[in-house]
């Protein structure tokens, strides 16, 4: 076990791929080509190099400006290493935003700390990648330049105000330059206050009459200035229009004539494009530039496939050389200037109609023969093929991603577009794997018993495909889990075993997610049902796979449900180190909350109630609770129950405790340990309460299973003066079954008590001081304080009091004030109380320290209300003065 977790903490977030293992698109990286006609602007130029004082550099302008190719001849220039990164409509989503932009680094030769990890879903980043990223930046001794590219596409306000975050705290690292066609959602108005904003825009960036001249002659065009001013007058200078003006004309037999009657306000752009773009092509040109505007981009044999032709090679390049806003992505791939697609697109719909859904269908097929899986089911879904789409998702074994890896809502945006009215096993499957991702359940189970229903029932006319059956007997494993059905859990799994062999291996390792999702659905029921070693062979295997960020979702959870297996066992250490590799594996990938369990945060609140560290375990909880999905399997909700239920009774709420421990936990089947941890609780409740009868109720029938709950009868005995009973019990217990340190220590001090109260102090004094040492290794000091007061005057002498000294007393430790400063004890402040002091000193705010600790503001918030009671101060200053009084800072 040991051995797996290590192996996870150390893995590393792959660079040059995409969290779901594609490559990276790195033509988004590159400096775009300026074309030989290219004018080079020395104002403009110098403007850029002057803006390299302030943090912020803004190149605004309208489409056609030539804000790119501005930028880009510049940065070839620069000492400064460059990031370039070409903006994409997907990037609105901050996990596709953040794993472009680190990869941009790295492109430009930026090396990037690996504590910065990599996002793997599209809905989120964690504070500490971007808190990582500024600091790596800040800690540089030159400045990095990052050139965001038509950064207008990047219209989410999240997005924004993490730029605006990383760009703060980077200081002089990092030197912003945003090339767009609208402001951006930056706070612009403080950036201008601060004088940290150096603006280019449309006024700066129209031509004058002298650059429109030079750009007119590299294009051939070699004429009066008279009608050069004209033609930026009737232009405003806009570079497009120059240049499909110079284009336009130096094709017609009066150059000349055709600049003077040119007047670019006379009609809108799409007329202008189709007009001098489009019409003045061949006829097969132009049906061929028609038919590819429905794709994102494209290279010669797509584009053979959507026109019947064999020539797009060189149709492709010769409208590349010509700049008829063709462009050339590398790799003989292409595409479209996105505004002259959109209106070829409208176009082809009123020359042809009805031909645009089959152009989408072909060039699906087309693309997902040539591997582009997520690009097909793009054109699949725009066809409203919806047969066709939700098959390839099955047939290629790509389900699983509808749950895990960076596109996984996408797919699930994609997919909410389906009509009822499409039927069948596989888009039912495709729905239900939908709607169970996201917890909707009523919906999930009734799609998913339709499609094993037609799927049982194809097998007269010949059995559906291995892939089908095999997504079916996946989505059956995670319905098991969250209906708490540990049979059915087992069915699906040798069901999937059996059907592996039926499936090309190299499928299966295309998609490692598949197995490991159906391992941890399957370890969860196990765990459900009490069979803890069972489910440790499952999880483990999940937990030790080498793959990369989409495999970190199953990771996560199965790490949790492991922590969750050792601590129910007794092993506090063990659980909190597997939990905190759990939170690791979130945060290094931005995983959501929302999409797992979540059981880590849980466990480690449960490690802080048995070590008595009672707001730092309601801090976890209170963080949990605001990513908690709607609908949670029965684990999750059990674990949730019973950690909430022991920190009420620590805190001294009996009956709320007892509140909690009757809540049921909806599920097809019981759970022998979610009933053992009810009947402990409940019993602990009774105790407090002053019951001891009521206490032998709730756990006496569960006593001869497992040792905990003998533990908690003997202590009920003890409790009701009926030592022998007590001691009857602990004698009793099995050989072979040896509990963790949180049930040996109870254990022991149980005998304790028991000799404590028959009158041999001896043994008591020798069994309090085998629990001592038992528990300071683990911390755990709820045992103790739960014992009652016969232990209190054993811990006050000798050497039980140095057992205890630093970590117990009396049920906190204390730092007293050193000679000669004034007399107060401090109550010892926990491990990340003394971190938030200490920046509490360095005079960060709330959501500083949160940014710098990367946890919650609300979290921050009650580590101070915990400082502030134990150093007996009510403000920040005074804390801060007192701390140091104390010599704590």
């Amino acid at each position: 076990m040991t051995d797996v977790t290590e192996e996870t903490d150390e893995e590393q977030a792959p660079t040059g791929v995409d969290p779901e293992g594609d490559p990276l698109l790195r033509t988004r990286f590159a400096l775009p080509k300026r074309p030989a006609t290219f004018l080079r602007r020395p104002r403009l130029a110098r403007h850029l190099d002057e803006a390299l004082r302030t943090p912020l550099t803004l190149v605004d302008g309208s489409a056609g400006a030539g804000k790119t190719l501005l930028v880009a001849d510049w940065a070839t220039g620069l000492r400064e290493p460059v990031a370039w990164l070409t903006s994409d409509t997907a990037d609105q989503a901050p996990g596709v935003f953040w794993a472009y932009l680190l990869g941009a680094l790295r492109a430009a030769g930026v090396p990037v700390a690996a504590e910065v990890g990599c996002p793997a879903e599209a809905s989120r980043v964690d504070q500490r990648t971007l808190t990582r990223l500024a600091a790596d930046l800040e800690r540089r001794d030159h400045t990095t330049v990052v050139v965001l590219d038509e950064f207008d596409r990047v219209t989410s306000p999240e997005i924004a105000w993490q730029l605006q975050f990383v760009l703060h705290h980077a200081g002089r690292g990092l030197h912003l330059v945003l090339v767009t066609r609208t402001e951006p959602l930056l706070p612009l108005h403080r950036y201008r206050a601060s004088g940290e904003i150096t603006e280019l825009r449309d006024a700066e960036l129209a031509f004058t009459t002298d650059e429109a001249g030079e750009l007119l002659s590299r294009h051939g065009l070699h004429l009066p200035v008279s009608a050069v001013e004209a033609l930026v007058e009737r232009t405003r200078g806009w570079a497009a229009g120059l240049r499909l003006c110079a284009l336009a004309a130096r094709r017609g037999p009066d150059p000349g004539t055709y600049v003077k009657q040119f007047e670019a306000g006379h009609s809108a752009v799409a007329d202008f494009l189709l007009a001098e773009v489009l019409d003045r092509q061949p006829p097969g040109t132009q049906d061929l530039l028609l038919r590819i505007s429905v794709l994102e981009r494209f290279c010669p044999d797509l584009v053979n496939a959507l026109t019947l032709r064999t020539d797009a090679e060189t149709v492709l390049a010769a409208l590349h050389r010509e700049n008829a806003f063709v462009h050339y992505l590398g790799q003989s791939w292409y595409s479209l200037h996105p505004l002259f697609a959109e209106i070829l697109r409208a176009h082809l719909r009123e020359r042809s109609p009805g031909l645009e859904p089959e152009l989408r269908r072909r060039a699906a097929r087309w693309l997902r023969r040539s591997g582009a899986l997520r690009e097909a089911l793009v054109q699949g879904a725009a066809a409203d093929d919806w047969e066709f789409t939700a098959r390839a998702v099955v047939d290629d074994l790509a389900i699983g991603r509808l749950f895990t890896g960076l596109r996984s809502e996408d797919l699930s945006a994609l997919f909410s577009r389906m009509s009822p009215e499409v039927t069948g096993p596989v888009p039912d499957l495709v729905r239900a794997a939908r709607d169970l991702g996201r917890r909707d359940l009523e919906h999930g189970l009734t799609h998913l018993r339709r499609a094993s229903q037609e799927v049982a029932g194809a097998a007269g006319d010949g059995p559906e495909p291995a892939p089908v059956r095999l997504s079916c007997a996946l989505l059956e494993a995670l319905a098991a889990r969250l209906t708490g059905s540990p049979g059915r859990a087992e069915r699906a799994a040798e069901q999937a075993r059996g059907l592996w062999r039926h499936v090309p291996e190299q499928r299966l390792d295309e998609h490692p997610e598949l197995t490991a999702l159906l391992l941890t659905h399957l370890g969860s029921a196990r765990l459900w049902a009490g069979r803890f070693e069972d489910a440790r062979t499952a999880l483990s295997a999940v937990a030790g796979h080498p793959g990369g960020a989409v495999m970190a979702l199953p990771r996560w959870e199965a790490l949790g449900h492991l922590a969750l297996i050792d601590y129910l066992n007794g092993w506090p250490g063990r659980a909190e180190h597997k939990a905190l590799a759990a939170v690791g594996e979130a945060e290094r990938h931005s995983l959501p909350r929302r999409s797992g369990s979540g059981l880590g945060p849980l466990v480690l609140a449960a490690v802080h109630v048995d070590r008595d560290e009672l707001d730092e375990a309601q801090a976890l909880l209170d963080d949990e609770a605001v990513s908690r999905p709607a609908v949670e399997d029965p684990v999750a909700r059990a674990g949730r129950t019973v950690v909430r239920g022991r920190l009420l009774l620590a805190r001294g709420d009996a009956r709320a405790a007892l509140a909690a421990a009757d809540e049921p936990v909806p599920a097809d089947v019981g759970s022998p340990w979610a009933r053992e941890q009810s009947a402990l609780l409940a019993s602990a409740a009774h105790l407090a309460q002053g019951h001891p009868d009521l206490a032998r109720q709730a756990v006496d029938r569960m006593a001869p299973h497992r040792t905990a709950c003998a533990v908690e009868a003997a202590r009920v005995r003890l409790a009701a003066g009926r030592a022998e009973e007590a001691l009857a019990l602990i004698d009793g217990l099995p050989d072979g079954d040896r509990p963790g340190p949180a049930v040996a220590v109870r254990a022991t001090l149980v005998r304790a008590q028991a000799a404590y109260e028959t009158g041999d102090r001896g043994t008591a004094h020798r069994l309090v001081a085998r629990a001592l040492l038992d528990g300071r290794r683990e911390h755990l000091r709820r045992p103790f304080l739960e014992a009652g007061p016969w232990i209190r005057p054993l811990l006050s002498t000798g050497r039980l009091r140095e057992l205890a000294g630093g970590w117990l007393l009396p049920g906190r430790p204390v730092t007293t004030a050193p000679a000669g400063h004034p007399g107060f004890a401090v109550e010892e402040l926990s491990a990340r109380e003394r971190d938030v002091l200490h920046r509490l000193a360095d005079m960060l705010s709330t959501e500083e320290i949160a940014a710098d600790l990367h946890v919650s503001a609300n979290t921050v918030k009650t580590h101070l209300k915990s400082i502030y009671r134990k150093l007996g101060v009510s403000r920040r200053a005074e804390a801060v003065r007192r701390a140091r009084e104390a010599r704590l800072l």
